[in-house]
């Protein structure tokens, strides 16, 4: 493929993005809430997009795509676990977003901090969050040097791919805060879902339809179409590698962030359905484009460049393929662009915050300004480590972050948590996740990720029996959900 098509193909996008994220200024972003939260008014169908172009990134075209390749069928199975986590969504999301809306709640840590009365509790939890998140970031900015470099053959080198999405990301982010982030999502979303399934059924048309493509698998690779088909999908990985994922929408606070952002319950419920249908479909496109490439390209020595080898195959039109370059490039750049807010809302709300205990609304959003680029290029530094297979890598981070789960599914329902319980949990769980990442110890066969949230579960009952819950704001919080659940003829 052409290097100047590349090339042209990207300018027009970011001339078309911040045109978009200009036009979706309103106003003056003087508060948090503004910046971060778009003034929780995001309409349903933005809310939607927005959600699907965050939650799918880099990680299903580049990433799910390259784990089909590596370990087959089994792929499919891992996501739909994902899909099943995000009945998790229809349960807390109306929680959350009740609760941010009556105590003004801008992060998930904070709402954390709040109901256990202990504003310490926000700044462990945010800190734990930037530690595990960031490599998570990374894994976006990676995804795109992967894809450039694929499909150009490596005329545009990794690290010039990195560094595009970087100071793209860190571009979006600043010119309207979450209200730009949302709109170039949406865009984004659109393009990329059309594109790449315009893409799958050109593929399977040179292949000869889905009749001969299964047949040419069946023939030639057989363990794809099987569990644990060649080993990879054995299931104690599968474990490992599902149970993060299955807890994503709750353990991601980029994610579990946008709760408090619909405009209205009614924002909220249709959020979720369009998630629902935008990530179905994609699942099934990501993994096609995985089994395409192992019918086509059965040696790559790296999984992750099996999607920039079927976009530059003879099957795709040079025209297609930029176009849906572009749009994996704009998904991975929307996940990173809000993750960087998110964090950066972390620090300056639950980190500085506490450090600056008579910090305003307004020193915190200059503070919470200033890190993102610092968050940008840490992303960066660890991109440039170039980790094989991202999906596996995506994973490890979400792994990291199952330890505040069992706080958050207390903070709803268990009135006896306790700040001590959420603290001891988050900081020693964590700790453990670290140490067995870094060491790739997985005692017992069991991933980081499973020992981490049964730790966290373990410690956290243990240490809130054994202190004092505040009982108090743990009422007033239980019993407003209660009635406002009960109004809304909600579960």
């Amino acid at each position: 493929m052409s290097t100047n098509m590349v090339w042209w193909t990207i300018a027009i996008y970011i001339i078309i993005s911040l045109f978009v994220a200009y036009l979706s200024r309103s106003g003056k972003q003087t508060n948090m809430v503004s910046y971060f939260l778009g003034d929780r008014k995001l309409g349903g169908f933005v809310s939607a997009l927005s959600y699907s172009a965050t939650t799918y990134s880099a990680f299903m075209l580049v990433g799910l795509a390259g784990l089909t390749y590596k370990g087959g069928v089994g792929a499919f199975g891992f996501e739909i676990i994902y899909f099943m986590g995000v009945s998790l969504v229809a349960f807390f999301g109306p929680r959350f977003w009740l609760v941010g809306k009556k105590y003004g709640y801008v992060t998930p840590s904070e709402m954390l901090g709040d109901r256990y009365n202990n504003k310490k509790v926000a700044m462990v939890v945010s800190i734990f969050s930037c530690l595990f998140l960031i490599p998570y970031s990374a894994v976006q900015l990676a995804g795109v040097g992967y894809l450039l470099q694929g499909m150009t053959n490596n005329a545009i080198p990794f690290t010039t791919g990195v560094i595009i999405a970087t100071v793209l990301a860190i571009v979006f982010s600043y010119i309207a805060g979450i209200r730009s982030v949302a709109w170039t999502d949406s865009l984004q979303a659109l393009f990329m879902i059309v594109s790449a399934t315009l893409v799958v059924i050109l593929i399977i048309n040179g292949l000869g339809g889905f009749g001969s493509f299964f047949e040419t698998l069946e023939t030639n690779q057989p363990h794809s179409l099987t569990v644990p088909g060649n080993g990879f999908f054995s299931f104690v990985n599968f474990l490992g590698l599902t149970i993060p994922w299955f807890f994503f929408s709750l353990s991601n606070p980029q994610v579990s962030q946008r709760l408090f952002m619909p405009a209205s319950m009614k924002s909220l419920r249709t959020m979720l359905m369009g998630f629902l249908i935008f990530g179905f479909v994609y699942t099934l496109v990501s993994v096609i484009w995985g089994f395409s490439a192992a019918a086509m390209f059965p040696d790559l020595a790296n999984p992750d460049l099996a999607t920039p080898k079927i976009v530059s195959s003879d099957l795709v039109s040079p025209i297609l393929a930029v176009i849906v370059m572009v749009g994996i490039m704009a998904a991975a750049i929307s996940t990173i662009d809000s993750i960087l807010l998110t964090l950066s809302s972390l620090f300056a709300r639950d980190v500085y915050g506490y450090i600056k205990k008579d910090s305003s609304d307004k020193s915190q959003l200059l503070v919470g300004k200033i890190v993102i680029p610092i968050i940008a290029i840490l992303a960066y530094l660890f991109a440039q480590m170039n980790v094989n297979l991202i999906a596996v890598l995506s994973v490890a981070s979400s792994a990291g972050l199952l330890v505040v789960v069992p706080a958050i599914i207390g903070a709803f329902f268990w009135k006896r948590g306790t700040a001590a319980g959420v603290m001891t949990s988050v900081i020693v769980s964590g700790v453990i996740v670290i140490i067995f990442e870094f060491a790739k110890l997985k005692p017992f066969g069991l991933a980081s990720g499973i020992w981490g949230i049964v730790i966290s579960s373990i410690l956290f009952i243990t240490v809130s029996l054994i202190t004092k819950a505040p009982e108090k704001k743990a009422d007033e919080f239980l019993s407003y959900l209660k009635t406002e659940l009960k109004r809304s003829k909600i579960v």
